[in-house]
């Protein structure tokens, strides 16, 4: 299964935000299994490297990204996903469409945020980090 992390499980992860981080750590420890191929954006790293930054200094949030980008998977955003992103009359945030087409072109069944509400307009499953666990990986269907 394909899933899309997106930049608030990243931010938990990296400064060990509480109580997320059990939830958004294990997500991530996800990229080990052959059944789960984790996804993320430029964008979404972008935004977990400034908080990362602010947190733990620029030296120690260069690692922690570099760490990420070894384990999980890139969606790239293309011209066309920029286009649909900017066009889609229901994408009231920006950055928000560029993460779903981002990972509709990665092909991902499933997008992973503790804001499921940014992705109303979401044609995939949108799901909490400790939602998807239960549904996904507790209690697999």
């Amino acid at each position: 299964m394909k899933v899309f992390i997106d930049a608030n499980i990243l931010v938990s992860v990296l400064n060990k935000e509480y109580p997320l981080f059990s939830y958004s750590s294990r997500l991530l420890s996800l990229a080990d299994s052959k059944k789960f191929k984790l996804f993320t954006s430029p964008v979404c790293l972008a935004i977990a490297f400034y908080f990362s930054e602010k947190k733990s200094g620029r030296k120690m949030a260069k690692q922690k990204i570099q760490t990420i980008i070894s384990r999980i998977h890139i969606a790239e955003a293309d011209r066309k996903a920029v286009m649909l992103a900017a066009q889609h009359k229901a994408v009231e945030d920006f950055e928000d469409g560029l993460e779903y087409y981002a990972a509709l072109n990665a092909g991902c069944q499933c997008i992973v945020t503790e804001n499921t509400c940014d992705f109303y307009f979401s044609e995939i499953e949108v799901l909490q980090a400790y939602q998807f666990l239960e549904q996904h990986v507790i209690k697999p269907s």
